[in-house]
């Protein structure tokens, strides 16, 4: 896997005979669940509100720290300087490929764990 991941720039996924993914690596990553913006501000309530009509999801992780699902890190720092909201930090946390994958494999696989009870149940 780690090799694949180190040459391939492309990642086709087929599952149960019909085509899910076909797209460039860092595309399939940039759409997964896992990829979500990090923001540090003195202003996280405020800017939760700012953020709420246009995101997928904002968690407030502490006090000053949002998870933004949803919005680029573009897309956050242009909401939070028009809204004259100063920044500590902003930090896109992609999805490993795995990770990736694994979101899009889900709903298409032959076989899996999910259906197996352990004996005697």
């Amino acid at each position: 896997m780690s090799e694949m991941e180190d040459t391939a720039d492309h990642l086709v996924v087929i599952g149960r005979g019909r085509l899910v993914a076909d797209a460039p690596i860092g595309q399939v990553i940039a759409g997964s669940s896992h990829t979500v913006v990090r923001v540090r501000t003195p202003a996280a309530a405020e800017l939760a509100r700012l953020l709420a009509p246009t995101a997928h999801s904002v968690r407030r992780e502490s006090e000053s720290l949002l998870t933004v699902d949803g919005l680029t890190t573009d897309d956050v720092g242009e909401l939070a300087h028009a809204g004259g909201i100063r920044l500590h930090e902003l930090t896109l946390q992609s999805a490993s490929l795995e990770e990736a994958y694994m979101e899009l494999s889900q709903h298409h696989l032959d076989y899996g764990t999910s259906q197996l009870t352990p004996q005697g149940a």
